[in-house]
């Protein structure tokens, strides 16, 4: 096989099409031993805040049918010591890292910026704007134009010009198109979609929620043809803007599916759990996928589904 599986997210430049997703592989230590880290396009790290959080009450994970509800909460130990312990350590072990930032307000994430804008070793900047596991759902800040432009505006205002800022999106709005737009007009250099969507498991025999923080973010393969659409609709509407995509991918037939769909690049999130190495291996798989159909790189399927008559 000679596909040439290198991509790139904007002016970001990625030797393999697979990366970590935020939440799931906290900040990629916890592979190392399953395979070279340096060798996945990328990690982009748990959400990152000001403060240590401990996160939402327990139980916090419940199993759905073909997937499962996360209800963590943004736990992290805060940004000095993910500065001196995650991110030293992925720069050491020259891991293509993206950051992922979150806050509670425009300001803390217009801090968290402003505090990393000069670290070395960040290749992107994911600003987590649609978490569902905050304790106030009034801070989703991608369910509105204004606040989630707010953000980004802010965001890019403390940053770099050289270094990717990617806005995440949540799949739980009306309109995920006019969401995109308006991030992109207010500075984001790309768009990661789907964050997970909002769900509940009800406990029948205690007759109450399931989760300690009653509502969770629903991933895994059940929200796969949702984030195929979601990255189908935002790449018809944006074609010049990177999309890394997300959402139930399992194998390289799916991620093939996401990157006809208009992704350049893709998150491998839950399937992690069962299968650590699985970022590895869906890069191989994919590679073997479009080998079978005659494509030798990556970048000639990105979109390709729009080009169907």
């Amino acid at each position: 096989m000679s596909v040439d599986l290198s991509t790139s997210l904007g002016s970001l430049k990625l030797s393999a099409p697979t990366l970590t997703a935020s939440g799931c592989a906290a900040a990629g230590r916890e592979l190392a031993q399953f395979g070279d880290v340096s060798t996945l396009g990328g990690v982009v790290t748990k959400s990152i805040m000001l403060n240590a959080r401990s996160g939402r009450p327990t139980p916090r994970m419940a199993e759905t049918p073909s997937g499962m509800l996360n209800s963590i909460g943004l736990q992290g130990p805060g940004i000095e010591q993910f500065i001196e312990k995650d991110l030293s350590w992925l720069t050491e072990n020259g891991v293509t890292t993206i950051v992922s930032i979150a806050g509670g307000s425009v300001a803390e994430f217009g801090e968290l910026a402003r505090r990393l804008r000069d670290v070395p070793g960040i290749a992107a900047l994911e600003v987590n704007i649609s978490c569902p596991n905050v304790e106030s759902r009034g801070q989703v800040f991608a369910c509105n134009h204004e606040s989630s432009s707010d953000v980004i505006r802010t965001v890019r205002s403390e940053w770099n010009d050289e270094t990717p800022i990617l806005a995440k999106l949540t799949p739980d709005v009306t309109d995920i198109v006019s969401i995109a737009q308006s991030v992109v007009e207010a500075g984001a250099n790309g768009l990661s979609m789907i964050n997970t969507l909002l769900g509940m498991v009800i406990d029948v025999d205690a007759m109450k929620p399931m989760l300690g923080g009653k509502t969770g973010g629903l991933s895994g393969p059940a929200i796969r043809p949702v984030a195929v659409r979601a990255v189908y609709q935002v790449h018809a509407a944006l074609p010049d803007t990177p999309i890394l995509g997300m959402g139930g991918i399992r194998n390289g037939h799916d991620a093939l599916e996401f990157l006809a769909a208009g992704a350049s690049a893709l998150s491998i999130g839950t399937v992690v759990f069962g299968d650590p190495s699985a970022p590895w291996r869906i890069a191989r798989e994919l590679g073997e996928e479009l080998d079978k159909r005659g494509y030798q790189s990556v970048r000639e399927v990105i979109g390709k589904a729009h080009q169907a008559g």
